[in-house]
């Protein structure tokens, strides 16, 4: 099954959904060669991934088997014929890793938040050429991540590619990690040679919500999945909530729709909406324009007659009409409150 599999041609032309799966820990031989053995059945995995070393908050909890593990990765590799992934956050790692063959390394979350520790990545894998992931740092901050991705770069690796794994919020979310769709989108956009794939575990923290995230992450168009498994979840070591069984991981799997990436030259009804909504934005566009020059003008207004820029109430009573008006439209609030505010803040800088 996997072996045929040529992960360096699909960091270059993905032709198929890359499928990324095993154990959050890799805990005993038995616990990964069950797994292992498990996942073998499933066509579409192609990565056996096993967490070797575990970036833990507390420090009494499992923070992994360590190289013995490796060993067992590499056994289950011989004999399964997958390829296999592990996350390393010190150089120490990435040689050990290598030593034993892993075949795919990643950078986790905690990791790519601190320059220092990813430069020391890069200046230690320097000349090498195995594939790296990069998951997004905790926060969402897409200039950590670029900034991992060019630290990566200036040491030479040639394939590398994303893993979103959602941001941490202080808002309440059924997430574990929210998953702010639009910043891996806007990482393709800068960086479409760098390839992105959607850890839905770590998204989601539990189970029930791995198919629906998973789809979510399809429908956006991720070209891959990593999702953690484990042959008896409910004693994993660490994580058990979102690992799920590789017969589980199988029939989820099969139940997801695979959009078409591009449309038929002849489907005219959704080539005519988009124009639709082309002309639309421009009309937006035209209104902001000109919203912004009457403010201006109102700026000039007020230094003219010594009127401060901001009158307070006047603006939260602005922004609750719109809202209200909004909401009366079929918009969500949220969405009304972002705009005004974006719009309003705009309207401050251009009056001072």
């Amino acid at each position: 099954m996997s072996e045929s599999f040529d992960i360096r041609k699909w960091f270059k032309n993905p032709e198929e959904l890359l499928v990324i799966s095993g154990p959050c820990s890799v805990e005993s031989r038995e616990q990964l060669l069950e797994t292992a053995e498990g996942l073998s059945k499933i066509q579409k995995v192609k990565v056996l991934r096993g967490g070797i070393w575990k970036p833990r908050t507390r420090p009494e909890a499992f923070e992994g088997i360590g190289e013995e593990g490796l060993k067992w990765m590499r056994e289950a590799k011989e004999r399964f014929g997958f390829l296999t992934m592990t996350e390393v956050a010190v150089p120490e790692h990435v040689e050990l890793a290598l030593k034993y063959g892993i075949d795919v390394l990643w950078l986790g979350a905690r990791t790519v938040v601190n320059p220092f520790s990813v430069q020391e990545l890069a200046d230690c894998l320097k000349g090498c050429d195995v594939p790296v992931f990069v998951k997004n740092p905790i926060a969402p901050d897409l200039k950590l991540w670029l900034g991992a991705f060019e630290r990566l770069d200036g040491a030479g690796l040639k394939y590398l590619g994303g893993i979103h794994r959602g941001f941490s919020s202080y808002d309440e979310t059924p997430y574990r990690n929210t998953p702010v769709w639009h910043i891996p989108i806007e990482l393709k956009r800068l960086r479409p040679d760098i390839q992105i794939i959607t850890d839905v575990s770590h998204i989601c923290g539990r189970r029930d919500l791995l198919q629906e995230v998973a789809q979510h992450a399809l429908d956006f168009g991720t070209i891959g999945f990593m999702i953690e498994s484990h042959c008896n979840p409910e004693k994993a070591l660490t994580d058990a909530n979102q690992q799920i069984t590789p017969e589980s991981l199988k029939n989820a799997l099969n139940t997801l729709i695979i959009r078409k990436t591009a449309v038929d030259a002849d489907d005219r009804i959704l080539q005519n909406l988009r124009k639709e909504i082309d002309v639309i934005d421009e009309d937006i566009l035209n209104l902001i324009a000109k919203r912004m020059n009457v403010s201006e003008q109102i700026g000039e207004f007020k230094k003219e007659h010594n009127v401060t820029v901001l009158q307070m109430d006047r603006w939260k009573k602005v922004l609750e009409d719109h809202i209200n008006k909004g909401v009366s439209l079929g918009l969500s609030e949220d969405l009304v409150k972002v705009i005004f505010e974006i719009i309003h803040k705009e309207s401050i800088g251009r009056q001072l």
